[in-house]
């Protein structure tokens, strides 16, 4: 069982994001997960999102360098050590994990040039800004797995 990412080699400068976002948003295709890395001028934006075949054909119909990769996607209840047990059982077996990032219904954390800036150009969008607090509590819709999410015993 797997889930497909499509990596797409971007600039990093102002708006380039914003252009790929609109690429899914014009193709109706929702992100359910997203992951940046960078360098100084380019970046590779992995998305994971509903329908990876019409967001691949999206992007490259717009001319975007695009990559597919399958991934593991398991879901893990708000407690403490829950990471760890996933990280130990596969370490244990000597896997690597090369990467990880977080998907649907999430906090994100974002590196902006600017915080208060961006802090006031969110204002009145639909998202909820966090303070360090925040991240204390779970949220309610942590509190228990999804009743069709398959489990497993680590």
């Amino acid at each position: 069982m797997s889930i497909t990412q499509i990596s797409v080699f971007v600039e990093n400068l102002p708006g380039r994001l914003s252009r790929l976002t609109d690429i899914l948003e014009k193709a109706d295709v929702s992100i359910r997960g997203f992951a940046l890395a960078d360098t100084a001028d380019f970046g590779i934006a992995r998305f994971v999102v509903d329908r990876p075949k019409e967001a691949l054909a999206a992007f490259e119909a717009a001319g975007a360098l695009t990559k597919t990769t399958e991934l593991l996607c398991i879901e893990l209840p708000d407690t403490p050590g829950a990471l760890d047990q996933v990280f130990s059982a596969v370490a244990d077996a000597d896997v690597n994990v090369e990467y990880a990032y977080s998907l649907v219904s999430t906090y994100v954390a974002l590196k902006v040039g600017d915080i208060a800036q961006a802090e006031a150009l969110l204002a009145g969008r639909p998202v909820r800004l966090l303070a360090q607090d925040d991240l204390g509590a779970p949220r309610p819709s942590d509190s228990a797995p999804s009743p069709h999410a398959s489990s497993s015993s680590l």
